[in-house]
């Protein structure tokens, strides 16, 4: 007989992770499949640390979703008695003008966040570590800081289990199909039965999804780890995570030294390079090293000591860089969270709460509007405007 549940969802990386375990909170009968193991190699929820920040430079409608992240960020950490959300404060750092100090106020005086300023000279006072060009600043936002990935998802499923969730690993979904009475899961070990099915398999969503086949593109992306020159300057309480705007040349992200290997950092999208997400990623190569090598001499002089390590991982980027987080068209019993784009792991204790709430009551107090299919159609519809004129 197929087993029948109130909820099933499709891959249990961190959106999924934390959509179980909401579920499984609110006594629904739910089941969990994914392909792999928690945490794996060829997700985007691995290594150690994640950025959280409130000024959000990308766009201040954000913010809102920010402030209830950090609540369930706490209430996780409560239940599981384990840090996940560490303050170290972020700093953003460019010129005045760049997109990310220059969004980033935006976003604080719009919301009314803290923020401090600091400029050259206040940078080398303070923060040693880096190393800013002339008419640079930083902004401080005291309230950002990282995340431990691995434990939050392993939690997440802890905790899921422990409400009587159902969790499947090495098991991969291979159909869904919704009808009127609820949807059909098929697996390459089974078939199952539930009234609504939440589809959250990163880098395979459009395998799943098939109106995100041309948009949702997994991409290759490269992070490395250094044992600093200066430890000193390199601890928490000296170094804060950070972003670094340097124009045409892109972003860049870091962390202290946090863990025994170092100082990690990497470039937003690196290369942007697709890649096949059926197929190992591709290994780091030199010039990988040397766009990263180069970065930390110029901009963290006191971390760039020995590399020590450094892994690929993958992003799945939409179009328009924003989350999707929306009922499939047409079919109210499918939720499609691909919320992803390279920023979205903060997001995740609240992205787990919505997905429950679009799967148990069919839409959300907390505010997703920007973020569904219409405003995907929207921006590639403007698009292919700007392209002709």
């Amino acid at each position: 007989m197929t087993a029948q549940f109130d909820v099933a969802v499709i891959g249990l990386g961190a959106m999924g992770s934390a959509a179980i375990s909401f579920l499984a909170a609110r006594g629904v009968k739910a089941i969990g499949i994914e392909a792999h193991f928690p945490a794996h190699a060829l997700s985007s929820s691995h290594g150690d640390s994640r950025l959280i920040r409130l000024g959000y430079f990308e766009d201040p409608s954000y913010v809102p979703l920010l402030h209830r992240a950090y609540e369930n960020w706490r209430a996780l950490e409560g239940r599981l008695r384990a840090d996940v959300l560490m303050i170290t404060g972020v700093l953003q750092i460019g010129k005045p003008d760049s997109k990310i100090v220059s969004g980033t106020r935006a976003s604080c005086e719009l919301h009314r966040l803290p923020y401090e300023e600091l400029d050259r000279k206040a940078m080398a006072a303070r923060y040693p570590a880096f190393a800013l060009d002339e008419g640079e600043i930083a902004l401080l936002d005291p309230q950002g800081g990282y995340l431990r990935p691995e434990t939050a998802v392993m939690g997440y499923l802890k905790l899921a289990a422990a409400d009587g969730a159902v969790l499947y690993f090495g098991e991969k979904v291979t159909a869904i199909e919704p009808d009127d009475a609820g949807v059909t899961i098929s697996s390459d070990l089974g078939r199952y039965r539930a009234r609504k099915v939440i589809v959250s398999t990163g880098s395979w969503i459009a395998e799943l999804v098939p109106q995100l086949k041309e948009h949702a593109n997994p991409i290759r992306q490269v992070v490395a780890w250094y044992q600093p020159r200066d430890g000193f300057a390199t601890q928490p309480h000296r170094m804060p995570a950070f972003l670094r705007d340097e124009g045409e040349d892109g972003s860049y992200f870091g962390f202290p030294a946090i863990g025994v290997d170092g100082v990690k950092i990497g470039r937003h999208a690196h290369f942007m390079e697709p890649i096949d997400p059926n197929w190992p990623n591709p290994p780091v190569n030199d010039r990988d090293t040397a766009l990263l090598d180069g970065f930390i001499a110029k901009r963290l002089p006191a971390a760039a000591g020995v590399r020590v390590n450094a892994i690929t991982c993958r992003y799945t980027m939409l179009p328009s860089e924003d989350f999707l987080i929306d009922r499939m068209p047409g079919e109210p019993r499918v939720v499609v969270a691909s919320p992803c784009s390279g920023h979205g792991f903060k997001f995740t204790s609240v992205i787990g709460e919505i997905l429950a709430d679009l799967a148990m009551e069919g839409g959300t107090r907390l505010p997703i509007s920007a973020f569904s299919f219409e405003a995907m159609g929207n921006f590639l519809a403007s698009r292919k405007i700007q392209a002709r004129g």
